[in-house]
């Protein structure tokens, strides 16, 4: 089975639904209206729309014809949830939401597997397993994939498979690289408390902001003297507010930042170093400190060869040879790591960087659009993974 021919006759529809979604985005966990809308697609393809308690968008299952007894069962997935972001990209179907965007190109992820499901409804008879579609909010915050998961979105499932539109990625080529491709993300917090006192006499205060100084300046050494240089490891400080006036001494300063990294265990090192850190740091210089760190997403890694050689074959299989691409690994993070914990998984990338053609601004940039030709691989390729999948032994 081949769905390159099947996805371009499909294209105007495809391109249609990206069109209504980029226009109407909303941001995580309020994606009521484009839940609602997913399923009246899902009805309107014949398939019954699941929702789960407590949180919106929405699941369906194709029963293959052929699916026998102990059938396989894939799993494909689109996240839906846009970024509060304000869009100057020009378009004639710009978001109607203002100050919200799809600013990372969930609305493309929408149209293709929309188009993917289409696909393969076409051929649905001569599916021999199951296919589990999963509409996915609030990727952004990291809650999503956790909340399916929780309630049964991968009961049953043997794998899984999702992608991405990448701005820093050539158009029109895509990857399905096996081992590491995406970093951890954890968000830290940080709180230090000194004493307030008049600028003219620093002594009779405690100042929080030479402390917090100190606190960013030992967190950096965590990368330059603790860390593997050849492990990639990043702690960046995002925001810091402090202070009262020009003329006090500040009393406190509360700052906010990431870490990430591809090593499992330099990833939980590295949150304890930061805890000692400031620890340490602020009992020196008198003031009280605190860290707390929140974990929103764990490294993704392709970790099966086999799951790896399927979606190749199927990009090759659609689109030939040159199709794929070598992309590094990123320091980027991709909930889509929560699912890969649960059963066996693979992501990619379908590249969308293309100069010639004046696209050249990068996800979560308000200016981010993609080349719409671009959207008919990508749907099919969800639908040929998931027929591959589940004919192969």
């Amino acid at each position: 089975m081949n769905f390159r021919e099947a996805a371009e006759k499909n294209e105007d529809w495809i391109i249609e639904q990206r069109r209504y979604f980029h226009q109407h985005p909303e941001l995580s966990l309020k994606e009521v209206n484009t839940t609602r809308e997913l399923a009246k697609r899902l009805e309107e393809m014949g398939l019954e729309p699941h929702y789960f308690e407590g949180i919106t968008g929405v699941m369906a299952e194709i029963k293959g014809g052929q699916a026998g007894e102990g059938a396989k069962t894939v799993a494909l997935r689109a996240d839906i949830d846009a970024l509060e972001v304000e869009e100057h990209t020009g378009l004639e179907f710009s978001s109607e939401n203002p100050g919200v965007m799809h600013a990372c190109g969930h609305d493309c992820h929408i149209a293709m597997l929309l188009g993917g499901v289409k696909l393969l409804m076409e051929k649905k008879d001569e599916l021999k397993g199951n296919v589990r579609i999963l509409f996915q909010p609030a990727e952004e915050v990291a809650v999503g994939e956790k909340t399916f998961i929780q309630q049964g979105a991968l009961n049953g499932v043997d794998a899984i498979y999702g992608t991405h539109i990448w701005g820093d990625f050539d158009a029109p080529y895509m990857s399905f690289e096996y081992g590491p491709r995406m970093a951890s993300c954890d968000k830290f917090t940080i709180d230090i408390e000194g004493k307030s006192a008049h600028g003219s006499a620093p002594h009779l205060g405690v100042d929080a902001v030479t402390a917090a100084v100190h606190v960013i300046s030992e967190a950096q050494e965590v990368v330059s003297r603790l860390n593997d240089p050849l492990n990639p490891l990043v702690i960046t400080f995002g925001t810091i507010q402090g202070g009262q006036r020009w003329n006090i001494i500040p009393d406190k300063v509360h700052m906010e930042g990431t870490v990430r990294t591809l090593s499992p265990e330099m990833r939980k090192k590295t949150d304890e170093m930061l805890k000692l850190i400031v620890e340490h740091v602020c009992a020196i210089h008198g003031t009280k400190g605190s860290c707390t760190v929140e974990y929103l997403a764990n490294p993704l890694f392709n970790k099966s060869e086999k799951l790896c050689e399927i979606a190749e074959n199927a990009a090759v299989k659609l689109y030939g040879e040159n199709s794929l691409k070598h992309l590094e690994k990123m320091m980027g993070s991709e909930g889509f790591s929560f699912y890969m914990d649960e059963v066996p998984g693979i992501y990619g990338f379908v590249g969308s960087r293309d100069p010639e053609k004046g696209y050249t601004a990068t996800n979560h940039n308000d200016c981010y659009t993609v080349d719409e030709g671009l959207l008919k691989r990508g749907a099919a390729m969800y639908a040929q993974f998931a027929w591959d999948f589940l004919e192969a032994e």
